[in-house]
């Protein structure tokens, strides 16, 4: 039915949420800055970047955003011996390598997707793999789609897409895509309670 599956990382491929809002944490706690989980995941599929401006703009401290979204990946590389495949989605991954194109649409940075699909061992599956650095404009807006899309040459109404937050599933349903919600397959583990 669909001629090419687009799959999130973070959350989506793989359980790495909570190893990211644990260097998150202990980022941001240097700073003065706290951020509950609840609030992590409200934000999931924003840009490192994006978040550190809203963060530093919300508790009003002066500090270079750059220098503490490169800090919390540095934190996250640390950490990422420690992320597991969501299986359910990783086996229609391995189901479909071969014989669909298949690509990763992330908000994610390259060398933290990358390393985290090396860390899977499914890197080679994916023609494409498209991140916050590839568009303008990032999820809820269908860029990241598009241009996931566009790379494998397949028309987004004939996608599939895989996410685990509400700005990827928008993102994806306003590229013109089905799209199955990764949460009613799999939770994450919280770290808080």
């Amino acid at each position: 039915m669909y001629s090419a599956i687009i799959f999130d990382c973070d959350g989506t491929l793989a359980d790495s949420m909570p190893p990211h809002y644990i260097s998150w944490r202990s980022t941001l706690l240097r700073y003065g800055i706290d951020l509950s989980e609840d609030l992590f995941y409200e934000m999931g599929g924003w840009p490192t970047l994006k978040v550190v401006e809203y963060l530093l703009e919300r508790d009003g401290v002066a500090a270079d955003p750059h220098q503490i979204a490169e800090e919390k990946e540095i934190g996250f590389e640390e950490l990422l011996h420690t992320v597991k495949p969501i299986q359910p989605v990783v086996d229609v991954v391995l189901e479909n390598y071969g014989k669909i194109p298949l690509a990763v649409a992330t908000g994610g940075i390259p060398r933290i997707c990358h390393g985290i699909l090396d860390n899977l061992g499914i890197r080679h599956c994916f023609e494409s793999i498209v991140t916050a650095v590839d568009v303008a404009r990032s999820k809820p807006f269908p860029d990241i789609y598009l241009e996931a899309a566009r790379r494998v040459g397949v028309e987004p109404q004939r996608c599939l897409a895989y996410e685990d937050t509400d700005p990827g599933l928008q993102a994806a349903q306003a590229a013109g895509m089905d799209v199955v919600d990764v949460r009613s397959l799999y939770r994450p583990q919280r770290i808080t309670v």
